[in-house]
């Protein structure tokens, strides 16, 4: 039996909104949200929020959650997420197969997305990390900076992510059928690890978005495409709209 856990990276000092993760979506915080709804996922045997925050560990303490302290000098959340991991193995004693990020804006996410995500990695050992996808529907979503863009091969392997939208329209006239990551990434055990150990990249730095690490030290990595509704929170107008989204959500009555 494979031990798959998932693990929330989650901190108040957001760059683009501060005190994002207990900001209260139809009165619950957004990462009670996020946790809540990881928690209905069947394929994960546990879920853990990573943080640095006191409040955050509090809250997730408060509502019967696992939550990880980690250190405050993370620049990148996946060295937040393969810092937990370390912690929560030798808190186990046990070694975890398979980790899946899922990013603490999420508060629209249901479980069958990280089954969807974390298929490719139990069918098909060549693959090594995974992501979600997902067809951008509007203008305003591709030259939104805060939404992270990729192109991908005729496999659906990662060519490049960016904040930027691509690929350019300047020199093409027809149709373009664009891609936006959605944050659900899991990992095998070992690939997540070598993150730590992989020297920061440019790319990686100037678009300021993780998986481009592991694409220039030249690992591969599958993106699925999910047809599930999901907005992330960057703003507090995300904020505004994913609490009117959310009104009806099914999913809200299981926790």
């Amino acid at each position: 039996m494979r031990n798959i856990i998932g693990i929330v990276p989650a901190r108040m000092a957001s760059t683009r909104f501060p005190g994002k993760p207990l900001e209260k979506i139809l009165g619950i915080p957004m990462i009670g949200h996020v946790y809540q709804r990881c928690k209905l996922s069947e394929i994960l045997n546990e879920v853990y929020v990573a943080t640095c925050d006191n409040v955050i560990y509090d809250y997730i303490e408060s509502i019967g959650g696992k939550a990880v302290m980690t250190a405050g000098s993370h620049q990148r959340a996946t060295d937040r997420v393969a810092e937990a991991l370390i912690n929560i193995e030798k808190s186990k004693g046990e070694k975890i197969d398979i980790v899946v990020m899922i990013q603490g804006d999420e508060p629209m996410i249901v479980p069958q997305m990280i089954e969807l995500a974390v298929n490719p990695l139990i069918n098909d050992q060549s693959v090594k990390v995974s992501n979600l996808m997902k067809k951008v529907k509007s203008n305003k979503e591709w030259i939104d900076p805060n939404e992270v863009k990729v192109v991908v091969d005729n496999n659906n392997n990662a060519l490049y992510f960016s904040r930027e939208p691509i690929p350019s329209e300047k020199k093409y006239s027809g149709e373009i059928t664009a891609y936006k990551q959605v944050c659900i990434m899991p990992f095998r055990r070992n690939t997540l690890l070598e993150y730590l150990d992989l020297s920061p990249t440019q790319l990686e730095i100037i678009e300021s978005v993780d998986m481009n690490r592991f694409l220039e030290h030249g690992i591969s990595l599958k993106m699925i495409e999910s047809n599930y509704e999901s907005f992330a929170v960057d703003t507090k107008e995300d904020l505004q709209f994913v609490e009117e989204a959310m009104k009806n959500d099914h999913l809200i009555d299981k926790y």
